[in-house]
Parts: C-alpha cells; sequence; structure tokens
C-alpha cells in the first residue's frame, strides 16, 4: 500500500508487513502520538525504523523522507505512532520553518547517531536544544526525547564510547540506548518502545481512527499546502 504525501521530495507508505497495522474502522478511539527520527546521514535511522517496524534489517535506503504507523502497546496503552523519518540532507536543504514545523508536529524525538561517527555525536546538543526551545516554550511539560548510539556491531569502529553516549543524554535529560539495528530487533523495539513510556497521556491525541488519509492531512496542514494526490 503506498501513498505519496505533498511533501518535497518524499513519499509515505504503510508498507504490507504483518507487523503494520492500519487504524481500525472509524468508530475506534485510538491514543495517537508522532515521533520525528532526527539525525546525521548514514547513522542508521531509517534500518532503525524499519528494523522496529518490521523486525528485519535492510541496510541501503534513498534520500527520501517516509512516515511510517504501526500499533504499539505500552503500560496497557495501545498508542498509534506515526514515525518521521527524514534524511539529514533533506533537514539541511530545507530552511528552519520546514524544521520548526516538523518539530511542532511530532510529539516525542528519537536522536540517532553512530558510535563509528565523531561528527554525528557533536550535533546532537544543539538539535536537543533547538526541540527544547520550540517545543518547552509552549509549556513546562518536559519533551519525551531518547537518544540512540546505533551500530554497536561496530565495536572495532567505535569512536564514541558507551559512557559519554550515557553522559550526554544525562546532562540534556533524555532517554539513552545503544543498539544495532543491524544485529537485532530487540534494541529497536527498546527504543520506541521506551521513548512511548516518556509520553505523557495528556500529549496523547484521543481521535477516532483517521488511518493514512489523516496523516495525508495532518502534514498537509503542517506545510501549508494543498494535497494534489488523489486517494
Amino acid at each position: 500500500m503506498g501513498l505519496r504525501l505533498p511533501l518535497r521530495r518524499s513519499t509515505s507508505f504503510t508498507p504490507d508487513h504483518p507487523a503494520l497495522m492500519e487504524v481500525p474502522g472509524p468508530a475506534a478511539l485510538k491514543m495517537e502520538a508522532n515521533v520525528l527520527v532526527m539525525g546525521a546521514d548514514n547513522v542508521g535511522k531509517s534500518a532503525l525504523t524499519v528494523r522496529f517496524l518490521t523486525r528485519r534489517f535492510i541496510g541501503e535506503y534513498g534520500d527520501m523522507e517516509f512516515i511510517y504507523s504501526h500499533n504499539l502497546t505500552v503500560d496497557g496503552r495501545e498508542i498509534l505512532l506515526h514515525i518521521w523519518d527524514v534524511p539529514n540532507s533533506q533537514e539541511q536543504a530545507d530552511n528552519g520553518s520546514s524544521e520548526e514545523k516538523r518539530i511542532q508536529w511530532a510529539d516525542s524525538f528519537v536522536l540517532v547517531y553512530s558510535i563509528c561517527d565523531r561528527a554525528s555525536f557533536n550535533i546532537l546538543p544543539l538539535k536537543v536544544q533547538f526541540i527544547k526551545a520550540a517545543k518547552e516554550g509552549q509549556n513546562q511539560e518536559k519533551v519525551p526525547i531518547v537518544i540512540v548510539g546505533n551500530k554497536r556491531d561496530l565495536h572495532h569502529q567505535r569512536v564514541v564510547s558507551s559512557e559519554e553516549g550515557r553522559l550526554l543524554a544525562l546532562s540534556l535529560d533524555c532517554g539513552f540506548y545503544e543498539v544495532s539495528a543491524a544485529e537485532a530487533y530487540h534494541g529497536a523495539l527498546m527504543v520506541f518502545h521506551g521513548l512511548a513510556k516518556l509520553i505523557p497521556d495528556t500529549k496523547l491525541a484521543l481521535k477516532k481512527g483517521t488511518g493514512i488519509r489523516g496523516i495525508v492531512k495532518t502534514m498537509s496542514a503542517v506545510f501549508a499546502r494543498k494535497r494534489t494526490d488523489s486517494l
């Protein structure tokens, strides 16, 4: 199943896989949350996201934006996550206003770096600062953010220690995970499960099921563009 969103150089779809579920009938009520996945290029953002969604590892991705929907049960709450995976090259090509609109759309954030890439680690404090300035200015609630060190399997290429990652997350008041999207599904599950636990009930939208059509409408509103694709 595939739908093209009215986003520049982007496509949104829900892959045909049993692990991914559409929102049930229009009468059903769902808790929904928007998740933005950010980080430098080649750190494994898409690999981590797809590993969580499908339990499969795919190593190569094009320079595309994707939005996925996935149901997750956390502490007895069934939450429909809308996960927006944005290439860093796309973030750099956009102006600051577009990035801020993405951040305003999101309820929670996954910031990914590679343990083999010091530069991808060093950019995180500024990203967290930007997110908190945009979100916490609206209210006093803590913004749910997790920092993820990926490529743990490449220990022989490690340049960022686990302790550095933990200390950075602690100093920024964020959650922290170090995983290998290439090696195991469990780490990816822990990342998104842990993030969902950080989202307060006040941030979870209780809505009638809208499915992928609702996501398209939401994203159209974010970028103030008309939908041009037929559903």
